[in-house]
């Protein structure tokens, strides 16, 4: 999670909050130049309305909000996807009623103890996850077939009401996505989201008949299993590919790789590389115990975002080394109205709790169909 640079927010119109929120939830923050302009010039073109309405003037001072949201790695078509992209580090507040919470119970703020981090180790204990992710093996994804992944996820978010911020938080609730090889096909159930059953679609095109390409802001399986499992070479593609994202290099980079983890399939060799890749990234460091959104204990792999003061932490079964899920800790303190993520705050936390090839839309997988 980085990107930490304010922008300006169409939070003051009630619709466009409410879309904002629900796609907000869906994309990973750091990860998108893709639409950007297109957003840019549609929150001018917001802003413009809205003080026109007001008596203001055009170009007139608006308010800034920089908040953090959580980022799993689905990206939605249309405006949407365009709308989430820019907007930084946080769901979308308002002054008229909050944010839209879908079927998913709000709370306090997610807490926890924050974990002592090290820098001794690393290399080594990426090695052990990289060996045991070769062995694990991953399945081919044929054309026509969709990877699934079920996880589980919270987060907590600035929420204003009346003109008073305060930390809220969506209770640990499930989350499936369907991706089709190629990426043009998919859908994703999460009631923070979408409060349906049935979800909404992210197939492709969108409304304006365009299919994006994939890339690795948004990778489809058949995008994946053509990169390189060079460390060294896959590392200069990662650099190259989000170059100008985040709020430096080498941690877009690490959330980059920890997009993959979370919601894609990686192909097996390419799976294995990446952990490799990740043990050439700076400031990449141990962190002896952290829990996911199920509650189960790990290690973890991790880097701190001096600009935000959040680290982003890939968590890992002690013994077996398998992934378990990531969480986004507050760690250092910030000012204004982000001060309210106070160190000990979990902006973001998932555990991964299905991945496996079906052959369809809303098909679950068995037993032996998990990865």
């Amino acid at each position: 999670m980085n990107a930490s640079t304010p922008r300006q927010s169409p939070a003051e119109g009630d619709q466009d909050a409410e879309l904002l929120s629900r796609t907000a939830r869906d994309l990973p923050t750091g990860r998108h130049q893709f639409h950007k302009e297109h957003l840019m010039a549609r929150i001018q073109q917001l802003q413009t309305s809205q003080q026109e309405e007001h008596g203001g003037r055009p170009g007139g001072p608006a308010r800034t909000r920089r908040l953090r949201l959580p980022r799993p790695a689905v990206t939605l078509p249309a405006l949407a996807a365009g709308l989430a992209a820019a907007v930084v580090a946080g769901v979308v507040v308002n002054d008229g009623g909050g944010v839209a919470d879908g079927g998913v119970a709000t709370g306090p703020g997610l807490t926890t103890e924050i974990g002592a981090a090290s820098s001794e180790g690393v290399p080594q204990l990426l090695d052990r996850i990289s060996l045991a992710a070769a062995a694990s093996g991953h399945p081919t994804v044929e054309p026509g077939q969709y990877v699934y992944v079920e996880s589980r996820t919270a987060d907590t978010f600035l929420r204003t009401v009346g003109g008073t911020t305060t930390l809220a938080s969506h209770e640990p609730h499930r989350r499936q996505v369907w991706r089709s090889a190629d990426g043009t096909k998919g859908r994703l159930v999460d009631p923070a989201v979408n409060d349906s059953a049935e979800g909404e679609t992210l197939s492709l095109p969108d409304e304006q008949g365009n299919t994006p390409v994939a890339d690795l802001n948004s990778p489809s399986y058949d995008y994946l299993a053509g990169l390189t499992t060079d460390p060294d070479k896959l590392l200069a593609t990662i650099y190259k590919e989000t170059r100008g994202m985040g709020n430096t290099p080498d941690q877009q980079a690490f959330t980059t790789i920890g997009d993959l983890l979370g919601e894609s399939y990686p192909p097996a060799e390419l799976y294995s590389a990446l952990f490799r890749t990740a043990a050439k990234i700076p400031g990449v460091v141990v962190v002896d115990d952290a829990v996911d959104a199920a509650g189960r204990h790990g290690v973890a792999v991790a880097r701190l975002d001096e600009a935000s003061g959040q680290r982003e932490e890939w968590i890992f079964d002690r013994k077996t080394h398998v992934f378990l899920g990531e969480r986004v800790v507050q760690v250092k303190r910030n000012t204004g109205t982000e001060a309210l993520l106070k160190p000990g705050t979990v902006v973001f936390t998932s555990a991964v709790l299905k991945r496996a090839v079906v052959n369809g839309i809303k098909e679950t997988p068995t037993a032996s169909q998990e990865g």
